[in-house]
């Protein structure tokens, strides 16, 4: 039998408090969004069992629940009349979420905002950093030879300076972005503060030490700031930008439009550079001082026991989202020590989730476990943590805690061993790039991590299905393959498909460069929830149809559509991630609902720069929904063109 929408809705607004405990409700193509008022209401357990629920999780202050295309529409027109509930769009679904929390939570959501777009810039400057380090070490070691004065050389180092050198211009382009202003403006700014007429700020304690530091009176008597640069500093930077920011768009009301061009500018600039050096950025600096003091002192508890403690707390701390201020610890660390203490214990999570997840790989008897826990526990290897601990361990709660623990063991080798990196950006395997003047000690860390994680899952672990009598679970098993299939041929025959999938070869929607589907920044497509697949980073913003077939959903935003194809298989091509927020305007379509086309077909035109613009990721996963009807989902890897084979059904 079909799926009862009204039932689903049901259970899914008593699961979550009730329609008084719901500020907002949207969804997109695949999920319901809900911004809830008080997430102790919310049944977890009443949510995991909800009729027609593929999974939930929370992000971004919305509880996302996952249904599948075709499916959370309905569910959706139900929810809302059933709850007496206004529908929201998703942009207002995400002001509201965004208001959700304290000020303390509402700041690490900034961080992240800001920190995100930033990240593979990082990303990529730490692995270069970390290969550089590493062949700097052989040649010192005379394993190789090395001539560090070669034009490649120097190249070399240019990049991998680039990124964390000019940090605060990217900062500054990013936060202004965020808080609504010119991020041009914002990167001005950052630049501003970076000057090279400061004394670098790396160079102050030298500077101090030979008498040659500059300080200047701002009031007579009782107030001076020394004239040092913002280098390896963060949170003055976003103050600042959103000083500029705040009277950027106060001008734009006043200022008389033929002034503006100038007048506006100038004076956010001006107003913004002058507040944040003579006051706003003193104060900031002492504070992140301060906290990077603490940090300090807590690492240097005797016993490893601070150490201990940040292993324990690392892995809850990425489901809160608190994690995405450690990039900044670790650029202040950075700045301030010339190694961070930090990335050397987020590896040891990373590390230590990893294992527990590849455990309940091994354990596990169910199919669908296995090929959810096998690529999401090497991405944890790999530094991608997310995959693993919302679609494996942390809703099976063991795995979660084991990794934790063994967390904290990989985190007392780094107390132990001493254990620093010397750039950011890379954990896991390639994390040992950035300490390899401590190769063995990062090994022996990951070794511990990943080996208690993994034994203590592999003791304690068993499915829950295992608990029941084996009678009872194989009847249980027989109806539910046999509702599924009864299932299946129904809707094929609503749809007009046939009622069983053919072996076909879908071709590619757009063209770029292929990424796995456990690597997509967003946790219900990485943990391949929603089905198998592969995802795409376009270079070019045409959309064109992948098969043979019908088109069944077109998102009113534009940024989904689901094609059934005449041999049965049902695909999803969502372009980008988040790109409900942007009311359809990068989106125009060249289809419709019920359309019948043909691979290479034109479906949809893309603004891939309104996309990049607005800090959303154009990562554009290609997914078949209907993974379980078929034996093998095989994705082609690399660069591919619109029409190239991508993945291969059997």
């Amino acid at each position: 039998m079909a799926l009862d929408y009204a039932q689903a809705a049901k259970e899914a607004l008593e699961a979550v408090g009730g329609s008084d405990n719901i500020v907002s409700a949207a969804h997109c193509a695949t999920r319901l969004r809900l911004v809830i008022a008080d997430d102790s209401k919310v049944d977890k357990e009443k949510l995991e069992n909800a009729v027609g629920a593929k999974g939930n999780f929370s992000a971004s202050g919305q509880l996302q629940i996952i249904y599948g295309t075709g499916t959370v529409d309905k569910v959706y027109d139900e929810f809302i009349k059933q709850g007496g509930i206004s529908a929201a769009s998703k942009a207002e679904a995400k002001e509201a979420a965004a208001n959700q929390g304290n000020w303390f939570q509402r700041a690490i959501k900034v961080l992240s905002d800001v920190f995100v777009p930033i990240i593979p810039a990082i990303v990529a400057s730490g692995m270069l950093m970390g290969i550089m380090g590493a062949l700097q070490y052989m040649g010192t070691a005379g394993m190789i030879a090395l001539d560090t004065k070669s034009v490649w050389w120097r190249i070399a180092s240019l990049i991998n300076a680039c990124a964390l050198g000019n940090l605060q211009i990217l900062l500054g382009f990013s936060a202004a972005t965020v808080f609504g202003g010119n991020p041009y403006l914002g990167a001005s700014l950052g630049a501003l503060l970076i000057s090279s007429d400061f004394i670098n700020a790396y160079s102050a304690s030298t500077a101090i030490a030979q008498g040659k530091m500059i300080t200047l009176t701002v009031i007579p008597g009782l107030y001076s700031i020394d004239w040092v640069g913002y280098q390896g500093h963060v949170i003055p930077i976003l103050v600042g930008v959103w000083i500029l920011c705040f009277f950027e768009k106060r001008l734009h009301k006043v200022v008389p439009e033929m002034f503006d061009l100038f007048v506006t500018p100038l004076v956010s600039v001006s107003l913004a550079a002058y507040i944040t050096i003579l006051f706003v950025g003193p104060i900031f600096v002492w504070l992140e001082n301060s906290i990077l003091g603490l940090l300090m002192f807590l690492l240097k508890v005797p016993l490893g026991i601070g150490y201990i403690i940040i292993g324990l707390i690392y892995s809850p701390s990425v489901v809160t989202g608190l994690h995405q201020m450690y990039t900044a610890i670790d650029v202040s660390m950075l700045a301030k020590y010339g190694v961070t203490y930090w990335l050397p214990i987020a590896s040891s999570a990373n590390i230590a989730q990893g294992g527990a997840c590849l455990a309940v790989a091994l354990k596990t008897r169910s199919e669908k476990t296995k090929s959810l826990a096998v690529p999401s526990g090497i991405s944890c290897l790999l530094g991608i943590t997310e995959p693993a601990i919302f679609g494996v361990n942390l809703p099976k709660i063991k795995p979660f805690v084991a990794g934790m623990i063994g967390s904290a063991c990989g985190a007392l080798c780094c107390f132990i061993f001493h254990l620093a990196a010397t750039g950011t950006g890379v954990t896991g395997i390639f994390g040992i790039l950035l300490c390899i003047a401590q190769p063995l000690q990062y090994i022996i860390m990951f070794a511990v991590a990943f080996g208690v994680a993994f034994g203590i899952t592999s003791s304690i672990y068993k499915d829950e299905e295992a608990k029941a009598e084996p009678a009872k679970l194989a009847a249980e098993t027989k109806a539910a393959a046999d509702e599924e299939a009864a299932l299946s041929k129904e809707e094929a025959a609503e749809a007009g498909a046939p009622a069983a999938t053919k072996p076909e070869t879908i071709v590619a929607p757009l063209s770029g460069k292929t990424m796995p589907m456990t690597e997509v920044p967003d946790p219900v497509f990485a943990s391949e929830a929603m089905g198998k697949g592969i995802a795409i980073t376009p270079s070019e913003g045409k959309i064109f149809s992948p098969v043979d077939g019908t088109v069944t959903v077109l998102a009113e935003t534009g940024h989904a559509v689901g094609l059934l194809s005449d041999s049965g298989a049902e695909v999803l091509i969502h372009i980008g991630i988040d790109t409900v927020t942007l009311k359809g305007e990068p989106f125009s379509a060249h289809t419709a609902v019920g359309a019948h086309v043909s691979k290479g077909d034109l479906l949809m035109d893309v603004d891939l720069k309104k996309i990049e613009d607005a800090g959303l990721s154009t990562v554009t996963p290609v997914i078949i929904t209907n993974t379980a009807d078929y034996s093998g989902v095989t994705p082609h890897e690399g660069a591919v063109n619109a029409g190239d084979a991508l993945i291969d059904l059997k």
